[in-house]
């Protein structure tokens, strides 16, 4: 693996947790979202990762010896339908329906503030390789002088 390559997979695992960040960020913001753009409540998000320029099994087997890794990329941003919107009894709400009651999001916040910590613990072994690579990096330039 190059050098350079070890610094472009420990980058691209932070740009990814960075922006999983982000979206989990949106998601406990519009917590209390009733009515989006498009007269729903807000649906939380969920971020998908696969790995830059996959290959075949077949292609990773013959060359398993020289396979370092291309690292991480975001493949997609999905919508949480998986789970209900959660319905809360309030007849005084402007978003209220017949019965009187709302439909909030699907964002639960200790699921998010969990995923948060997963993703602040993921920047942080990717910082924490980053570091690594740099210090070989800079102790391989020290190696001619004496």
């Amino acid at each position: 693996m190059a050098l350079f390559q070890a610094f472009n997979i420990s980058a691209s695992g932070m740009t990814a947790e960075r922006f999983r960040t982000d979206i989990i960020a949106e998601n406990v913001a519009n917590v209390n979202t009733t009515r989006t753009e498009d007269g729903t409540p807000y649906r939380r998000k969920i971020v998908t990762f696969a790995e830059k320029d996959s290959v075949s099994f077949d292609d990773m087997l013959s060359r398993a010896r020289s396979y370092g890794g291309n690292g991480v990329k975001v493949t997609k941003v999905l919508e949480d339908n998986e789970s209900d919107y959660i319905m809360s009894y309030d007849p005084a709400h402007p978003d209220a329906d017949e019965n009187g009651y709302v439909s909030y999001p699907n964002v639960n916040i200790v699921t998010e503030m969990t995923n948060l910590i997963d993703a602040s613990r993921g920047y942080e072994a990717n910082v924490t390789a980053f570091n690594a690579i740099k210090s070989m990096a800079q102790a391989g330039l020290q190696v001619g002088k004496a």
